[in-house]
């Protein structure tokens, strides 16, 4: 079901003007409201009116995450503090937080780019979404309990944890779609699976829409198995709003962004010049209707390139290809490119394998070392490590084959890898603790 046909199948022309309005509007706000890009922009000799096209968005500064933070909490919000309804930050394990702020449109705004990607997995009135992600100052439960309450479905707001009760108010309560990150989903698909008394065939989930995590098509087709469901990527960041500057349509040939709100860009990482169109580079998006805290040319470190061919389920919406990693998480291995994405990707061609893994990266006697522990399922599984072997050499050569080192594997016994409610974390690099 398309939500907003006249936006998500709006005519490139007809587009690109309604961008060019929206821009140019943001601009302004920025320029004359938020000192910050009033700097930015004076130090490039650029003003609101030499952006006379979409095109001219080449010509303002970038804005990363460095600068949210060091204009923590409200250095970028360009609305006074009795327009504001809400606030959101991110968890700032890594410093201080990102913070975003939304005026009552903004929330409007948001909710309706959640509700386009869950009425792509037709979700309505009748339905009930099981709402996974956690509460709070992150954006994930109440963007999605937001989308949900804008199509007109029942809002379960179970948030995140207590597996066990999550999975009998699943059944109990006739969930028909969840909401979470996709790692948490494999945690409830393991455990339903796991369970002597409860059983997939007797509940009514049919849609999953996960997402504040990279996730391959290998763990898409896990969780469609094991969950009876067709599992949906919902894409966002919270310095754009949250989950909802774009998702997956039917189609699941790469995420729509709704580009009437969100405009996105792909640069070179290494020159910050653009890249031809369809090619590879970093993910870089401008709000177009925020009014709270508009952000310019937001460097997300996504890698990623855009399809601007019309999808075969009738959006024009551009679609973005499948996320090869970050930038900033890409992991420089014995001077080879990792991404853990690739780790995950090669563990999924294996059936034996569960798709939990952490990666250990040290360096010892002036060389990298590259630790990687894996599960097995538990009817694969055997301390004897002759045993192990079989299981071992095809995915150490699948690794090699794919990305070009050599890993040190560990099979682990089952459940023994940490289990996220939230963002998974897959990677330690001792390297980083070491003069």
């Amino acid at each position: 079901m398309i939500y907003n046909p006249q936006m998500e199948c709006m005519s490139r022309e007809d587009m690109r003007k309604l961008q060019t309005e929206r821009l140019q509007k943001t601009v302004k706000t920025c320029y004359e409201k938020v000192p910050f890009y009033k700097k930015k922009m004076d130090e490039l000799g650029v003003k609101p009116e030499d952006i006379k096209s979409i095109d001219d968005i080449v010509k303002l500064p970038f804005t990363t995450k460095t600068d949210l933070r060091d204009e923590y909490p409200f250095g970028l919000q360009a609305v006074p503090k009795e327009e504001v309804v809400r606030i959101h930050a991110s968890s700032g394990t890594t410093g201080k937080p990102v913070v975003d702020t939304y005026t009552k449109n903004d929330i409007e705004m948001w909710s309706e780019g959640v509700a386009r990607v869950m009425a792509a997995g037709d979700i309505g009135p009748g339905d009930t979404v099981q709402v996974s992600y956690g509460y709070g100052l992150f954006t994930g439960g109440l963007g999605a309990h937001d989308g949900a309450a804008k199509l007109g479905a029942v809002q379960l707001p179970t948030s995140a944890g207590n597996t066990e009760k999550q999975i009998m108010l699943m059944q109990d309560f006739g969930s028909t779609a969840l909401a979470c990150t996709p790692s948490y989903a494999m945690r409830l698909a393991e455990a339903i699976h796991n369970s002597d008394t409860v059983s997939i065939d007797k509940m009514k989930l049919r849609a999953g829409f996960f997402g504040a995590e990279p996730w391959t098509d290998g763990m898409r087709r896990e969780l469609e198995d094991k969950l009876h469901i067709k599992a949906y990527d919902i894409y966002g960041l919270t310095e754009m709003c949250g989950p909802g500057v774009g998702g997956e349509c039917e189609c699941q040939n790469g995420t729509h962004l709704w580009e009437d709100m969100f405009f996105p860009e792909i640069i070179n990482p290494e020159t910050l010049e653009p890249v031809a169109p369809g090619e590879f580079g970093e993910l870089v998006f401008t709000s177009l209707c925020k009014e709270a805290m508009p952000i310019l040319r937001y460097r997300t470190r996504d890698l990623t390139r855009l399809i601007y061919d019309k999808c075969e389920c009738g959006r024009t919406a551009v679609r973005m290809d499948r996320i090869l990693g970050r930038s900033d998480d890409m992991l420089i291995i014995r001077g080879v490119n990792v991404f853990p994405s690739q780790i995950e990707a090669c563990l999924t061609e294996f059936p034996a394998y569960q798709p939990y893994y952490f990666i250990t990266v040290d360096r010892v006697s002036n060389e990298d070392t590259f630790d990687l522990d894996v599960e097995l399922k538990l009817e694969y599984f055997s301390y004897d490590p002759a045993k192990q072997m079989p299981f071992i050499k095809p995915l150490y050569d699948r690794i090699v084959s794919m990305v070009g080192i050599k890993p040190n594997i560990h099979i682990l016994p089952p459940m023994t890898i940490e289990r996220s409610m939230g963002k998974a974390k897959h990677v330690l690099d001792k390297r980083n603790f070491k003069d």
